[in-house]
């Protein structure tokens, strides 16, 4: 059994932006790159090219990675892959690290994992995602009890966007805990089980707690506006969607496979999602509070326009 590296981060849930350019990069943008930090699981999606010095600079490990996913075979969202597994090898991670990728594209992920000369030292499991559904766990890897589920998307080429749930559970109250005499081991025994009998009786779960719902995200990159946005949007915590072009270019985005600002707001809008996190910016845009002014228009949560290295914390549960 693997055990958590030293500078494992934990109890702390944010996205860490390494970049947010799409296609190109900009002298100010770096290709793609987005690591989410959820308890015990810090999953790299999409990493672009230049990926592993931008960890650098935001201060990530590669030993700290539990997980990559790739929404999608473009280079701005693959290219760095092969530094970042290079460095998984120079380090030598203990712990498999899962490449989640789309089934297609596996001569390309299979080419970028061996792309130059290196002495394979890293413990990496590929898999191709071929349907819509949960993401299996593999043995050796890392995770708290998230369950990550994958759904396609509608670009150019085939495409998955994820999305992170935390199951339900529930957050006991001190104040009924004590008055009820539970405490030490007999609350975890009481959690676990439902029911504690005490010399003043049987205490139930839901006498000395309330429901805690669970939390999630999405992750959603190139794609035009089609059902599988919507329910990977549906309720989130935090939501990261790209916001290519502005609403003047919507033909253009339509043409390309891509959303616009004004679009991805109003998915974050009408489904309920509490933090909004815009990226994937066109080159063609020099002012990003274009992006901010248009997706204000529709939606008045909790709104990041990314730029690289972005801290962007998970909301506090409800």
């Amino acid at each position: 059994m693997f055990q958590r590296p030293a500078n494992h981060r934990v109890s702390s849930r944010e996205l860490v932006a390494l970049g947010t350019a799409s296609q190109v990069p900009t002298r100010t943008r770096n290709h793609n790159g987005y690591v989410l930090f959820w308890d015990d699981e810090v999953i790299l999606f999409d990493p672009g090219e230049g990926s592993q010095r931008q960890m650098l600079y935001a201060g990530i490990s590669a030993s700290a990675l539990t997980r990559i996913a790739i929404t999608h075979l473009h280079g701005d969202h693959s290219l760095g892959l092969a530094g970042v597994v290079q460095r998984i090898s120079l380090d030598a991670v203990p712990q498999t690290v899962p490449v989640t990728f789309p089934a297609s594209g596996r001569r390309w992920i299979e080419a970028l994992c061996d792309a130059t000369a290196y002495f394979h030292q890293e413990r990496l499991a590929l898999q191709g995602l071929s349907r819509d559904g949960a993401v299996p766990r593999v043995p050796g890897e890392l995770h708290g009890p998230a369950t990550l589920r994958a759904a396609r998307l509608d670009h150019s080429l085939e495409a998955y966007g994820y999305r992170l749930d935390e199951p339900d559970g529930r957050r006991m109250d001190p104040v009924r805990l004590a008055a009820a005499g539970i405490s030490g081991p007999d609350v975890g025994r009481l959690a676990r089980e439902g029911t504690l009998r005490t010399r003043h009786g049987t205490v139930r779960l839901d006498d000395v707690s309330e429901p805690r719902p669970g939390q999630s995200f999405a992750f959603v990159m190139d794609t035009r506006m089609c059902d599988t946005v919507w329910s990977l949007a549906d309720g989130v915590d935090l939501l990261v969607i790209e916001s290519t072009f502005l609403d003047r270019d919507r033909n253009l985005a339509r043409d390309h496979g891509h959303l616009t600002a004004l679009e991805a707001a109003t998915v974050a809008a009408r489904c309920g999602v509490r933090s909004l996190v815009l990226t994937h910016f066109s080159q063609r845009y020099t002012d990003a509070a274009e992006f901010e002014k248009e997706a204000r228009s529709v939606y008045d949560g909790e709104l990041t326009v990314a730029a690289d290295l972005d801290r962007v914390p998970v909301p506090r549960r409800r």
